[in-house]
């Protein structure tokens, strides 16, 4: 999956909303096609900004940020953004949720019906394509969040907490599930969690970030093989991984205490 030509790139990225104080501070990153980077740190560190910056919604203050080899707002149409809330549409089924995107490009009803039902089979929904959102638990909405930001096969998927609020079993499930869509859809990813263990577990990389200003404490490599499957979470390697993204955690929870 991966290929020699990044498809994000950040580098000596700065970022200031107004004339406020550094939100981020010489961040750089690369991230390869086929790559799964989960970023994680403490609250207001800027994760979910870097996402901003990446998906054009927010310019950087400077340095220079490129996605698929263009400026982020000029590469929007192959990527999609999943927030922690699913925000469907409440008046829309979950099937006309899946198929808004596809909608706004005008693509004919009866196309854009067929890859929403193909979509919601996918993440095991095909039964509630007629469900509307009020009648949808916390993850089944959230299946169909990520359905419906599939539904136009983009490159890139950056994904800002999206199972933040849900229960743990529920949570656990969902990681797999996203993993067993990426085997399908072969999509790189930048994900921010506060969970260590999903981080662990999604990622092939992980950013520990440190705060005020946001900026790179360090990287960690996770090398565990894909496919992954939830039995990997009793591996004691798993821990392994867990435990020194924890300690680089703590580190950054340390220096932040010494410095306020």
């Amino acid at each position: 999956m991966h290929t020699s030509s990044p498809i994000v790139k950040l580098h000596a990225v700065n970022k200031r909303y107004g004339a406020g104080s550094e939100v981020l501070h010489a961040v750089s990153l690369t991230v390869a096609a086929g790559d799964f980077v989960s970023l994680i740190g403490p609250s207001g560190c800027g994760k979910s900004t870097v996402l901003k910056l990446i998906s054009g919604l927010s310019p950087a203050t400077a340095g220079e940020v490129t996605v698929l080899g263009t400026a982020p707002r000029q590469a929007r149409d192959q990527q999609a953004f999943i927030f922690q809330d699913a925000t469907l549409l409440p008046w829309l089924t979950a099937r006309r949720n899946v198929e808004l995107p596809l909608r706004l490009r005008r693509v004919s009803a009866t196309a854009r019906r067929a890859r929403a039902e193909e979509l919601l089979k996918l993440v095991g929904l095909d039964a509630a394509a007629e469900l509307y959102p009020r009648q949808l638990s916390g993850g089944m909405k959230m299946r169909v969040s990520l359905a419906r930001a599939l539904s136009l096969s983009p490159k890139l998927l950056l994904l800002d907490e999206p199972f933040g609020a849900l229960d743990e079993m529920t949570r656990y499930r969902l990681n797999e599930e996203l993993l067993a869509l990426r085997e399908r859809a072969a999509f790189t990813a930048v994900f921010v969690t506060h969970s260590v263990a999903e981080a662990v577990f999604l990622s092939n990389r992980i950013i520990v970030m440190g705060a005020h200003p946001g900026r790179w404490h360090a990287e960690i490599a996770v090398d565990f093989s894909y496919p992954r499957r939830g039995e990997l979470r009793a591996r004691p390697e798993f821990q392994d991984v867990v435990n020194r993204v924890t300690r680089l955690l703590h580190e950054v929870e340390i220096r932040e205490e010494a410095t306020a």
